[in-house]
């Protein structure tokens, strides 16, 4: 008995000391799951503010010590917002300009651009806005531009295009540095005066078929109402689908018809803020935006791969642009400097985008002109039959036309298809007086610059071509403030191109119409990327 009392409480020692030992154990578990608790939460907090810090250092800090900085150096302008900058104000005005057309008139900032038109007045021609939470530094002296557009070096950048853009187009309008170089290196061949000169039989053939629509329109009544924007689009359509691919001109009309719609959609996404998460959200805009990429890319791959063998088999290169550009493309291929395939589709999308919309608008706005003014439509028509009288234009004789030159740069002057000039700061640079920081946009709407009175005179809101009789050197006050095509380096490629096809439409529009404005015009020019007639360019054509 006493030996089983003894065993008993060594028992219970026992089982007492296995459940301390537990206790022990079961603490530890919860003291380590409330450290490991506590370390998490920490680092979820720190995480979480570093991640406010980060947040209102982008959107409020650094864009307050930007302007700052910049408001010491003498460039002013209105005040940051939190987020959105001016952005706000700058849709509104623009709604409510864009909302009706305005009085026939060539000055066109107030509805174009009210608020940078509004700035300008109010703090000079270099002022600080807020595009969201980037700087745009808007410079308006022609030396300044002249000195950002022309730099070569790595301090300036063009801006990055969004995932919405390069679905629509890229190509040697976004490349920068030695990637630039190869292929600007490469395209320019193709758009030499001599390369030009063979792509003039598919000028003539799409011309000949606009007329010959026209003709038919006011054949019964010998005159009729016709909205020439989406003709020249149209037109403008065909002649790069020949000029670019010949004889794959069907298939060049289908990629025509898909990129219309692709830029339809893209700037459907432009007009929605840039700022909302539902631009990135999926939707059936952008998905039908995938199927165009995929499509269009799958219908050019064909025609390059048909092209290439054809190549190989020894034909001889067309005298169109896909193929000088192929045969650019094989002479560099030798020392390993060419253009993959992928790079040479992105090149024809771009080929589409740039020569048809730059062209249906410049030939868009020079008929609105000259259906305001029969004076000057009358001068052209006689030069246009002394030169060629009633044949077809020919190549060389394209040079003759002054009056017409005269003419286009003055329509460009007024209405330039390319609206703006802009770079950013890759690091900080010195530009004039001013010290700009990284991530500065140095911006110049061509528009305000072509409207300025310091630059074109008291006429500057005038439809008055005289002013370049003495070329565009002499045309205005300061020696060059004309950028319809840019300028520097990257100066548009197609501006021959896009001037040749103009004159050789011209000349046969005015060969077999008179022209003037109809009743129902409204004028309304309006900028997406280009300068453009929103509620189109109605023409009351008379047959000859």
């Amino acid at each position: 008995m006493g030996l089983g009392l003894v065993w008993n409480a060594l028992g219970n020692f026992s089982s007492s000391s296995e459940a301390e030992e537990g206790v022990k154990k079961h603490m530890g578990a919860l003291v380590s799951n409330a450290l490991l608790f506590w370390i998490s939460s920490t680092a979820l907090v720190l995480i979480l503010l570093i991640s406010i810090i980060k947040f209102l250092y982008s959107v409020w800090i650094k864009p307050k010590m930007v302007e700052r900085y910049l408001n010491k150096q003498g460039v002013k302008g209105p005040s940051y917002k939190f987020m959105y900058g001016n952005a706000k104000e700058m849709m509104m005005l623009s709604r409510k300009a864009q909302s009706k057309p305005m009085n026939i008139s060539h000055d066109i900032m107030p509805r174009v651009n009210p608020f940078l038109q509004n700035k300008m007045m109010e703090y000079g021609k270099m002022f600080l806005v807020w595009f969201g939470t980037t700087p745009r530094v808007i410079i308006l002296d022609p030396k300044l531009i002249r000195d950002f557009m022309s730099n070569k070096t790595d301090e300036l950048e063009k801006l990055k295009l969004s995932s919405n853009a390069q679905l629509f187009v890229t190509g040697v309008a976004k490349y920068e540095g030695d990637k630039w170089v190869k292929h600007r290196k490469i395209l320019n061949p193709a758009f030499h005066m001599e390369k030009l000169k063979r792509m003039l039989p598919a000028f003539s053939i799409c011309c000949n078929e606009l007329i010959n629509k026209w003709d038919n329109l006011v054949a019964s009544t010998g005159s009729s109402e016709v909205d020439v924007w989406p003709e020249f689009r149209d037109f403008t359509g065909d002649v790069i689908s020949r000029a670019a691919f010949g004889s794959s001109f069907e298939e060049g009309r289908r990629i025509f018809q898909l990129q219309i719609e692709q830029a339809q959609l893209f700037f459907k996404t432009q007009r929605v803020s840039a700022f909302s998460v539902f631009s990135f959200l999926p939707s059936k805009e952008n998905s039908r935006r995938k199927e165009i990429y995929n499509e269009v890319r799958a219908l050019l791959r064909k025609i390059i791969v048909n092209r290439m063998n054809a190549i190989r088999r020894g034909e001889m290169v067309k005298d169109d642009l896909l193929g000088l550009l192929m045969e650019s493309n094989l002479n560099e291929s030798q020392s390993g400097n060419s253009m993959t395939m992928d790079e040479v589709i992105e090149e024809c999308k771009l080929f589409y985008f740039a020569g048809q919309e730059t062209t249906s608008i410049l030939l868009s706005w020079t008929m609105v002109l000259l259906g305001m003014n029969p004076d000057w439509q009358n001068r052209a028509r006689d030069e246009v039959l002394q030169v060629f009288g009633e044949s077809e234009p020919n190549f060389d004789d394209l040079s003759k036309l002054k009056i017409m030159t005269m003419i286009l740069n003055e329509v460009l002057r007024l209405y330039p298809p390319t609206t703006t000039l802009l770079r950013t700061t890759r690091k900080k640079i010195k530009l004039g007086d001013i010290y700009y920081p990284a991530g500065v946009q140095l911006f110049t709407p061509v528009h305000m610059l072509h409207h300025d009175p310091d630059l074109w005179g008291e006429d500057v809101n005038e439809f008055n071509p005289e002013r370049f009789s003495g070329g565009i050197a002499k045309a205005s006050k300061d020696q060059l403030s004309f950028f319809p095509f840019g300028w520097g380096p990257r100066i548009c490629i197609g501006q021959n191109f896009a001037l040749i096809e103009a004159k050789v439409a011209l000349s046969k529009i005015l060969q077999h119409f008179s022209f003037e404005l109809s009743p129902s015009y409204a004028h309304a020019p309006q900028v997406l990327l280009n300068l453009y007639p929103q509620r189109g360019a109605q023409i009351i054509l008379r047959k000859l």
